[in-house]
């Protein structure tokens, strides 16, 4: 990565093979967990509006079989300019209603939610070599992406949503280090990229740090703006799955200096 500060904060690099076995970790403990659902669970609310666990796990099947979907898609011309992992982040929520309704329309089509998320992981297993290519790119709704950025955010959406699917259910679904890692990196740099600036460290250890929102920057020793909090909740802030003035009051969360606030600048993931 580059030296300067902008550089740092705005490129950071994902190694694509330790993304597709993290990527791969978390597919299999989201199977595993499914597998332990028990019939009246499935009605439960997923904590995601309008949404019950049995939606959820078909937007998770959806997200695992993405990959593949966007391999086979029609390509993009080549020499096609790429965009990157925060246009991505900062992007989603303006495809909400869209990905509604047509997760409300898979689900309708499935029979069995668990069976087809196993068959999206069998396929996916197979598309390692495509899927960690830095030199290909595949279409997503907000232009061409590297196939190994596109990678990086299905690790962001099965990460957020295994967070979902514990909350909703209680179950205990388990996180690969490296995916939890990856998924808080992205949304820490996300908000970075939303809100640019040297006046507020955000601290997501031992995975994350970033600068941001303008305003005076420091130079030496602690800045005068610190928030810090853990990864879980990072990722359910990052996300809209809760405000930053409950966690504060609920001391998942430290906030020191006058600018020290984030709620202007959360969700950065629709």
């Amino acid at each position: 990565m580059s030296t300067s500060s902008e550089s740092r904060r705005r490129v950071r690099t994902y190694e694509p093979t330790r993304t597709w076995g993290a990527l791969s970790a978390q597919v299999g403990h989201v199977r595993v967990a499914a597998r332990g659902l028990t019939g009246e669970q499935w009605k439960w609310p997923s904590g995601l509006p309008g949404w019950d666990v049995r939606l959820l796990v078909v937007h998770i099947e959806r997200q695992v079989e993405a990959m593949g979907a966007a391999l086979d898609a029609e390509q993009p011309p080549a020499g096609a300019k790429a965009v990157g992992l925060d246009t991505w982040a900062l992007s989603t929520a303006g495809i909400a209603e869209q990905l509604d309704a047509s997760t409300r329309a898979e689900e309708a089509r499935t029979a069995d939610p668990l069976t087809a998320l196993d068959e999206a992981a069998r396929q996916l297993a197979t598309r390692e070599a495509e899927a960690t290519r830095g030199d290909r790119l595949v279409p997503s709704p907000f232009g061409p992406m590297r196939a190994s950025d596109f990678l990086v955010t299905r690790l962001v959406e099965l990460v957020v949503h295994s967070d979902d699917l514990a909350r909703a259910t209680g179950l205990d679904v388990g996180f690969d280090r490296h995916a939890l890692a990856g998924a808080v990196r992205v949304l820490a740099d996300a908000l970075a990229a939303k809100a640019p600036g040297n006046s507020v460290e955000v601290r997501v250890p031992p995975y994350a740090a970033v600068q941001c929102v303008a305003g005076p920057r420091h130079t030496r020793g602690t800045p005068p703006n610190v928030v810090e909090t853990d990864p879980r909740t990072w990722l359910r802030l990052s996300t809209g799955r809760t405000t930053f003035a409950d966690e504060v009051d609920a001391a998942r969360v430290s906030a020191s200096g006058e600018r020290a606030d984030l709620t202007p600048y959360l969700p950065v993931l629709g």
